[in-house]
């Protein structure tokens, strides 16, 4: 028996079950979907949200029979709000939402879903954020954020600390590139293995579509990414080092073939159903084709900060090292290129806090400094 048909366009994320609902997590058009089902009717609708990209995600469910279902919700300009909906009317009652201290004025903000046209002519979903009056003027600061790897779908959720980012007139986008998950399987599998390169290049797609809109200008278009992230960032500057102006990778998986090939490392052969067996000759090739380190050339690079964690055991430290070691050989340009090893963090950089403020605070520092905003 068919319980959910299947749709192409459509992923099926998860299902919870209650004695006369079911709910359906559903990834569509690159964005979450809710599909609540009445079993006892059949009928079925769709949770609306009032913006045009999101966060939603399921909240403590533990009654099976009820008919009050608890979410959580967030977007770009939305603090995380913590809904109860009623199942049968379709009413929800917000239950608390997230304090911003500072006086923040959500009305102050607006968020924009664009779109941007592929080389192979595939549409990738910009997720876009800025303060009221900054507008696309063909020269304001802008921050293009993205990952791109292992099926992972990079919502467009609330932060409090892009507030400083955002009052200084920059503006912030998400590029919801293939090897993500925002748009189901095929999106994941079009971004992995021997079609990885389609990450890199959407990500250029949307940097150029968001110039040639005028959201900004490559003076002033930054971009930033983490650990798989971070291999987008070296991937995308030996491209088209010409595009950005400044450039943040943190932890950064960028010596690909010699990372993966030392089974040893927790890196390698765990992550063969992702990049490839290097054992492979089609995928060593491939795999050579992109990694950051050995594709530097002797060329002007845009303005790098690099950062590392002596205790990571997912990219070890010294891979960061040998890229900007080898960056500082071969670039031809006076551009600022800093490596920032944190000695007593991991992958996921300081565990504390403050110490976390600290380090972000450390990267806005870097951006508004090369931005021309200081």
């Amino acid at each position: 028996q068919i319980v959910i048909p299947h749709r192409e366009e459509v992923m099926i994320a998860n299902i919870s079950a209650f004695s006369d609902h079911l709910i359906i997590f559903e990834r569509k058009a690159g964005l979450p979907a809710v599909r609540i089902r009445k079993l006892s009717t059949r009928q079925e609708h769709y949770l609306s949200f009032p913006e045009p990209t999101y966060a939603v995600y399921e909240g403590e469910n533990e009654e099976f029979n009820t008919n009050v279902w608890r979410f959580t919700y967030s977007s770009f300009v939305t603090p995380q709000s913590v809904f109860d909906y009623n199942l049968d009317t379709q009413q929800r009652e917000l239950k608390k939402e997230q304090e911003v201290l500072g006086g923040y004025d959500r009305t102050q903000y607006v968020s924009q879903r664009l779109s941007a046209t592929a080389a192979d002519g595939q549409e990738i979903p910009i997720s876009l954020v800025y303060r009221q009056g900054t507008g696309p003027d063909g020269a304001n600061p802008l921050l293009l954020i993205g990952y791109g790897s292992y099926g992972y779908p990079y919502w467009a959720s609330f932060s409090s600390i892009r507030l400083s980012l955002l009052d200084r007139g920059v503006t912030i986008a998400i590029a919801h590139i293939r090897g993500g998950g925002e748009m189901g399987r095929k999106w994941y599998n079009e971004g992995k293995l021997l079609n990885k390169k389609n990450t890199f290049t959407d990500f250029i797609a949307c940097a150029e579509h968001l110039i040639a809109q005028k959201w900004t200008a490559r003076d002033r278009l930054a971009i930033a990414g983490g650990s798989a992230g971070g291999l987008l960032m070296g991937a995308v500057v030996n491209l088209r080092p010409e595009l950005f102006k400044a450039v943040i990778a943190r932890v950064p998986f960028v010596d690909v073939v010699t990372t993966i090939l030392d089974t040893s490392l927790p890196l390698s052969f765990m992550e063969w159903e992702e990049w490839g067996n290097p054992n492979d000759k089609d995928f060593y090739d491939y795999m050579k084709s992109y990694s950051p380190y050995d594709n530097i050339e002797a060329k002007d690079y845009p303005n790098l900060l690099i950062t590392a964690g002596l205790n990571d055991s997912r990219v070890k430290y010294w891979e960061p090292a040998k890229w900007t070691a080898k960056l500082r050989e071969m670039k031809t340009d006076d551009n600022l290129l800093l490596l920032k090893t944190n000695m007593g963090a991991g992958h996921g950089g300081a565990s504390g806090r403050y110490d976390s403020l600290r380090e972000t605070a450390f990267e806005y520092a870097f951006l508004l400094d090369r931005l021309g905003l200081t």
